[in-house]
């Protein structure tokens, strides 16, 4: 009769503790898109990848050439559209082609910004690269380009133009802050996969 009882009470106990674990796993959803260490090491290697791009642009000589690459005539990016930004393509520049290897060729997708300061001290962002919203995974790479008074604007070709920052009639949009030192600007890689 004692047997009976021990064996009737661990059957109860199994039977709740499975049921504690049944409840549980019912309150939480996993789904594609929860957080794992899967997911985590996906987005640090689409970090690592943008920090990448910008390094080898910087190191390239690319990075800040693709931060001047402005019409100063038309008062836009050369060959953008209306908006003023790339958002179907990229620039035809050596800066779009390393985005082009680092991200299109592997399904991830991208925005690029300038994020700048106004000669009052307040911080503007300009678009350069949208591609669409990120998502709640992407990530963030930055580089920094210093640029000078005497910097000059990069044709179409991507040859230094004899327009300088410093020139009458600029209508670049960063804003000269003062002295020799014209802007420092940001440049701002947001990454996500497609």
């Amino acid at each position: 009769m004692r047997g009976q009882a021990h064996t009737l009470e661990a059957t109860v106990a199994g039977l709740l503790m499975l049921s504690s674990l049944i409840f549980a796993l019912q309150m939480t959803a996993v789904t594609p898109l929860s957080a794992s260490t899967s997911s985590q090491h996906i987005e640090n290697q689409q970090e690592a990848t943008g920090e990448g791009a910008l390094a080898a642009a910087a190191e390239a000589g690319a990075l800040k050439p693709a931060v001047l690459y402005w019409n100063n005539s038309s008062a836009r990016y050369h060959d953008v559209g209306d908006k003023g930004y790339y958002e179907s393509g990229l620039p035809d520049n050596q800066f779009g082609a390393i985005l082009e290897r680092s991200f299109n060729e592997n399904g991830i997708a991208f925005n690029i910004y300038f994020r700048y300061q106004t000669a009052t001290g307040e911080s503007k962002t300009r678009r350069y690269v949208f591609s669409g919203s990120p998502t709640d995974n992407a990530v963030t790479a930055t580089h920094t380009v210093t640029l000078w008074d005497d910097d000059p604007l990069y044709a179409a070709d991507e040859t230094a133009g004899s327009t300088r920052l410093n020139t009458q009639n600029m209508t670049y949009p960063m804003p000269d802050t003062g002295a020799n030192l014209y802007n420092t600007v940001r440049v701002e890689v947001v990454v996500w996969r497609i």
